[in-house]
C-alpha cells in the first residue's frame, strides 16, 4: 500500500533517526521539502526525481574520502576502491554516448564549461555562442560571466519570425570572428540541435565545437533526441535534469583531447572530486541504459509536445511554435501578463515554472515576458500525455487569475494539483 503523509513509516524519525537526534531543526526542513516535491507539479525542465538507488549511492561512506587525480594516478594513497567507482562511471559515460573519453569529476556544469576554456583557449580568445536573452548559457561568453570577462565573447541568436537558430547567420558570424570555439546548446532551446550543420560551420572556420548538453542529455540517451557524438570536439553536460543523476557534470571528448580535458578540470580548476557523487552518476548512467529510461526519455517529449499542443489551443504563444524535447518557452505577452507575476501565481497554485526571458524581450531580466516549462519530473512520476489538457487548463486558469488577482482560482487549482500528484507518486520521495 503507497506510504500517505500519516504513515509513521514516514516521519523524519525512522528516515533519518541521527539526522532528526543531531539537528531536528534540519531534520524537519528536508522532510518539508520532501513533501513540498511531493504536492507541486515541478515543471522546471531543468528539475527532475532521482531514483532511490541514485539518492543512496549520494549519501555513502564514499563522502569520507580524498582522490585527487585520476584512477591510477592518485596524490593519496587507500584509492583501490574509489579507483574502480570512477573507472566504472567512465566507462558507462563513454559507452552511453558514444565517446572516446569522459571525464566524471566536474563539480557542475559551470565548471565543466570554464575547464572547456582553460582547455582551448587563452584569456582574451573569441568563443562563440548562443545569447543568454535567446536562450543560451551564461557560460557561453556571456559578458557577466567568467567567460565573458575573461575572454571575447560572440553571440548568435535566433530569427524574429520563426524562433528558431538561423545557420546561416552562426557561419557569417564564425566566418568573421573566427573563434578558437564553439557552443551549441543552450537552456531555454525548445528544438532539435542541428551538431551536423555546427560542425561544419566549425570545421570551415577551425574551431572546437562543443555541444552542451546539459538539458537534453537524458534525451540524447534515450534515443529521443540525435547525438553530437559523430559530430562534435567536447561534449558537455550535467548529470541531473533530463539524464536522472545528482547535480554533477561530465565532460565527454574525442581522444585527441583527452589529456587537455583533464588537466583542466584537475589540477587547473579542482581538487578532490567528490566520490559520493561519481558513484550516484555511475548508478543514473547505468539507469540510463536500459529500455525502460527509454522509454521514458520518449515520453518526456511526447508528454511536452502534447502540453505544447494544449497551451497553444488556449491561446499561449509558444516561442517557435511548439518543441522537439522537454522544454517549451512561452511568451505571456499576448496574456497581459508578465512572466514573474504569473510564475509567482503558478507557485502558489502548487505549479513549480520558472519565470524566463524570451528572444527580444523588451522587459528586464529580472522581470521578463515568459515562463519556461518543461515535462522532465511529471514524466518520472508516470504522468500521461492524456493528462496534458489537464495542466494546460490550470496553467491558463491560474494566469488569468495572475491578472484578475483572483486568488479563489488558485487556491482551487492548488487542492486539484495534489490531488493529481496523490495518484502519481513521485519515484525516491519516502513520501506520497
Amino acid at each position: 500500500m503507497r506510504q500517505t503523509r500519516e504513515d509513521p513509516v514516514t516521519t523524519s524519525e525512522n528516515r533519518r533517526p541521527a539526522l532528526t537526534a543531531t539537528d531536528p531543526e534540519l531534520a524537519a526542513l528536508v522532510t518539508a521539502e520532501e513533501r513540498l516535491q511531493a504536492d507541486t507539479l515541478r515543471l522546471i525542465p531543468s528539475e527532475n526525481y532521482v531514483s532511490a538507488a541514485v539518492l543512496e549511492a549520494s549519501g555513502t561512506v564514499l563522502q569520507n574520502k580524498y582522490s585527487e587525480g585520476y584512477p591510477g594516478k592518485r596524490y593519496y594513497e587507500g584509492q583501490q576502491i574509489i579507483d574502480q567507482v570512477e573507472t566504472v562511471a567512465v566507462e558507462r559515460a563513454t559507452s552511453l554516448f558514444g565517446m572516446d573519453h569522459a571525464n566524471v569529476q566536474p563539480y557542475s556544469g559551470s565548471p565543466a564549461n570554464l575547464a572547456v576554456y582553460l582547455a582551448f583557449l587563452q584569456p582574451g580568445d573569441t568563443v562563440l555562442g548562443m545569447s543568454l536573452p535567446m536562450g543560451g548559457h551564461l557560460t557561453h561568453g556571456w559578458g557577466v560571466s567568467a567567460t565573458g570577462t575573461w575572454f571575447r565573447g560572440v553571440q548568435y541568436g535566433v530569427r524574429r519570425d520563426t524562433g528558431r537558430i538561423d545557420l546561416d547567420e552562426v557561419r557569417d558570424l564564425a566566418l568573421a570572428e573566427r573563434p578558437k570555439v564553439i557552443f551549441c546548446g543552450g537552456t531555454a532551446v525548445p528544438r532539435e540541435i542541428d551538431f551536423a550543420g555546427f560542425a561544419e560551420i566549425a570545421e570551415e572556420t577551425g574551431a572546437v565545437l562543443v555541444a552542451d548538453i546539459a538539458h537534453i542529455a537524458g534525451l540524447i540517451a534515450g534515443g529521443a533526441h540525435p547525438s553530437p557524438a559523430p559530430y562534435a570536439d567536447v561534449v558537455s553536460t550535467t548529470t541531473h535534469k533530463t539524464l536522472r543523476g545528482p547535480r554533477g557534470a561530465m565532460l565527454l571528448s574525442r581522444a585527441e583531447h583527452a589529456r587537455a580535458i583533464d588537466r583542466a578540470v584537475f589540477p587547473g580548476l579542482q581538487g578532490g572530486p567528490h566520490n559520493q557523487t561519481t558513484a550516484a552518476i555511475a548508478v543514473a548512467l547505468k539507469e540510463a541504459a536500459t529500455p525502460g529510461f527509454s522509454a521514458y526519455a520518449h515520453q518526456v517529449v511526447a508528454n511536452a509536445r502534447a502540453l505544447g499542443e494544449e497551451l497553444a489551443s488556449r491561446g499561449f504563444d509558444l516561442v517557435s511554435g511548439g518543441t522537439d524535447n522537454h522544454l517549451l518557452l512561452i511568451d505571456l505577452t499576448g496574456k497581459d501578463v508578465p512572466g514573474k507575476i504569473a510564475a509567482k501565481a503558478l507557485d502558489r497554485a502548487g505549479i513549480v515554472v520558472n519565470y524566463n526571458a524570451v528572444p527580444y524581450d523588451p522587459r528586464k531580466p529580472f522581470d521578463p515576458s515568459g515562463i519556461r516549462i518543461g515535462t522532465p519530473a511529471l514524466t518520472s512520476r508516470g504522468i500521461p500525455a492524456s493528462e496534458m489538457g489537464t495542466v494546460a487548463e490550470w496553467i491558463d486558469r491560474v494566469v488569468v487569475a495572475a491578472r484578475t488577482g483572483d486568488e479563489t482560482v488558485v487556491e482551487k487549482v492548488r487542492a486539484e494539483v495534489r490531488t493529481l500528484m496523490d495518484a502519481y507518486p513521485a519515484p525516491g520521495l519516502p513520501v506520497g
